[in-house]
């Protein structure tokens, strides 16, 4: 069976960091590019970070650039999110998926795998 699993996610003051994981299974994970996606309560979903397994490409939407890194470990497979200079504006359900392409994407619609979420909370 297909499983991502999302964790690490917790309640952090702004400024604070905390780093997710994804741990993949049930795929051929070098194939895949693995995105980090969150939506926060009354918002879509949106996109945040991808990285190709292919390639190590990455991407990030404009607003966490610089902010936050992300990272694979293809022996483990499993892709981690690190998050700095956390804002409560980046207060949501953070999800990891898995798109079936050499290059990294946001594209929800081309995510084949979802994972479950894990709660990132930002107090101010």
């Amino acid at each position: 069976d297909v499983q991502l699993q999302a964790s690490g996610g917790g309640l952090v003051q702004a400024g604070g960091s905390l780093r997710l994981s994804c741990a993949a299974s049930g795929f051929t994970f070098d194939d895949y590019a693995i995105g980090w996606f969150r939506q926060a309560p009354g918002k879509e979903r949106e996109g945040v970070s991808c990285i190709s397994n292919t390639d190590d490409s990455t991407i990030y939407a404009n607003s966490e650039k610089g902010r936050f890194t992300i990272s694979s470990d293809n022996a483990k497979n499993t892709v981690y999110l690190q998050m700095n200079s956390l804002k409560p504006e980046d207060t949501a359900v953070y999800y990891c998926a898995a798109a079936y392409t050499p290059w990294a994407t946001l594209f929800l619609a081309g995510m084949e795998y979802w994972g479950n979420g894990t709660q990132v909370t930002v107090s101010s």
